[in-house]
């Protein structure tokens, strides 16, 4: 076979999420700390079964093509990455679509633009590229791709094998580059997850039977057969149409166009390319998703079956008809509202941490963190509830940063700015810092400058035996985790706990102020404990506890 059409990439694509999804656990057990919330697996498959779910959505209307296969992965990824992994991975799939949208089949010269193409996006969305993790083996990838090219190679099964071949040995080298991932023993399990999906492609290809079931949202691809009663159907007219696009109808509004057809109905398919947008959805009022269709231009191919007995139409309108009356006031009183200059998102996870940063002023609490990295479309959903005309995001954590970044790109109509707090009492501390009356590039100057006073240490414990900085960590040890890296390891988590903050507040400027936020598996009067020691040992250091509520971490000390 020389060239691949749209149909052979979608089983492709799809194979290759197959393939991630089931090794996830395995990759997760790759991270170089051995935490139990180790998530690159998951961060990866989530955002890939995102997009692998508005590809199996696609292939179900029986009108696929690589422009909108194209869409499907690019825009489903996109929204749906999660953590540092899935942003890396989102951003070789759309570096990847950029090139292959423009072709009805690609060939092995035309794969090799695409791979090119796909790690110079990805390389760009990171700050500061590091070797010897998936970008590094992405590249590898590239290269491999770009040399069988260049050799005039045009069999797509060898030139498949070939790179997926040398991305393995570009892995196995990866601790070589990283010597984190030596000491501990493990490959970079983002490349794994890279090349997990290149190996589900690869089986696609060959003709690898995929089990479907999986891709499905919760309210798509309904089927309704003849023998189906009226009162089994919840939403009664199939509606299709086609926008004729007359503006921009970028992922933003696809986004938005697409929730509200979900408020409204089930069974939703929906096709976007640059000029038209083809609809599918079953809903009570097909007059609601005419109406909100009619925004972005003129209407053709326009088609409404009545799924139900005649008897009861009367019934559906009447209901519905109160319902886009509430509909349209809680639209006008939306629109009333005055937006207030500044408004706050914060991810944490813990009823306490998430009361705190209520207490200091956050609009909205986005539930996730160390154990469940929020998605981009996540961060873009509590944007678009926040009334405010400057959106500041504290992401909280180091792998949902570029997640936040994403985000402040696809919202439009507000000012966002990502704050980029790695840690909890980052968070706590750029609010801190923050004046109402000052302006918001001052704000953002003193909010991001603050996050260097600030020094963060965690307690968990270890789900297997491993080597980090030359500490020897046998599976349920405890260990505390600074900012740079490992600071304490003990079997006794009083004793783990104590040698971390005498690693934190000693380390460059002495401390003044410790603060200890406690768990959920923790009581207050260990905590008390803990303070009752810091006070002991530093007489000069204000020591305070507050109730986190946080799982899987024991303490989260801050020591500015």
């Amino acid at each position: 076979m020389n060239t691949i059409d749209a149909k052979v990439l979608s089983k492709m694509f799809l194979g290759g999420a197959k393939n991630l999804e089931a090794k996830k656990e395995w990759i997760n057990e790759l991270n170089v700390f051995p935490v139990p919330d180790g998530d690159t697996g998951t961060n990866m498959t989530m955002t890939i079964m995102s997009a692998a779910k508005e590809v199996s959505a696609l292939e179900n209307t029986n009108d696929i093509n690589m422009e909108s296969l194209c869409k499907a992965i690019s825009s489903g990824s996109l929204r749906g990455a999660r953590g540092n992994s899935g942003v890396i991975l989102s951003q070789l799939l759309r570096g990847f679509t950029k090139v292959v949208k423009e072709f009805d089949e690609i060939s092995v010269d035309i794969l090799a633009d695409a791979f090119d193409k796909a790690v110079e996006t990805a390389y760009k969305a990171v700050m500061k590229p590091k070797e010897g993790t998936i970008l590094t083996v992405a590249k590898g990838a590239a290269d491999m791709a770009r040399k069988m090219s260049d050799e005039g190679c045009d069999d797509i099964e060898t030139f498949i094998k070939n790179v997926i071949e040398y991305s393995e040995e570009v892995l196995k080298k990866t601790p070589d580059m990283l010597p984190v991932l030596k000491q501990a023993g493990v490959v970079d399990s983002g490349g794994q997850g890279l090349v997990e999906v290149f190996h589900g492609a690869y089986d696609a290809f060959l003709g690898k039977e995929i089990d479907l079931t999986g891709f499905s949202p919760e309210k798509t691809n309904v089927v309704v057969t003849d023998n189906t009663s009226a009162e089994e159907i919840k939403f009664g007219y199939c509606t299709e149409f086609i926008i004729l696009l007359d503006k921009v109808f970028n992922v933003k509004h696809e986004m938005d166009f697409k929730a509200f057809l979900e408020s409204i109905g089930d069974s939703i398919v929906m096709v976007a390319d640059d000029e038209l947008v083809k609809v599918h959805v079953h809903t009570n009022d097909p007059g609601l998703a005419i109406q909100r269709a009619l925004k972005y231009g003129a209407l053709s191919n326009m088609k409404i079956d009545n799924m139900r007995l005649e008897h009861q139409e009367k019934l559906f309108k009447e209901a519905n008809k109160a319902e886009a009356l509430a509909e349209v006031k809680e639209s006008e009183t939306t629109i009333q509202e005055e937006k207030k200059p500044y408004g706050f998102i914060a991810v944490s996870a813990g009823d306490g941490l998430s009361e705190i940063f209520k207490e200091l002023g956050v609009d909205q609490i986005i539930e996730g963190g160390q154990t469940m990295n929020p998605s981009t479309e996540d961060m873009v959903k509590a944007c678009d509830m926040v009334n405010a005309e400057t959106i500041y995001i504290l992401p909280n954590n180091k792998n949902i940063i570029m997640a936040a970044n994403q985000a402040q790109y696809l919202v439009e109509d507000k000012n966002v700015v990502v704050i980029p707090t790695k840690t909890i009492p980052q968070g706590i501390t750029a609010l801190i810092n923050f004046n109402p009356d000052a302006d918001k590039d001052s704000n953002t100057d003193a909010m991001s400058d603050s996050l260097s006073t600030v020094k963060t240490g965690q307690v968990t414990y270890a789900v297997r035996d491993t080597k980090i900085d030359d500490k020897e960590i046998k599976e349920g040890d405890f260990m505390g985790i600074g900012d740079s890296g490992l600071l304490s390891v003990d079997a006794d988590l009083d004793k783990a706990t104590k040698e971390m903050i005498e690693e934190l507040v000693m380390s460059d400027e002495p401390s003044e102020l410790v603060t200890v936020y406690y768990g959920a598996e923790v009581t207050e009067e260990d905590a008390m404990k803990i303070v009752e020691y810091v006070n002991e040992k530093f007489p000069t250091v204000e020591a305070d506890c507050q109730y986190g509520g946080q799982p899987i971490y024991y303490y989260i000390i801050s020591a500015e």
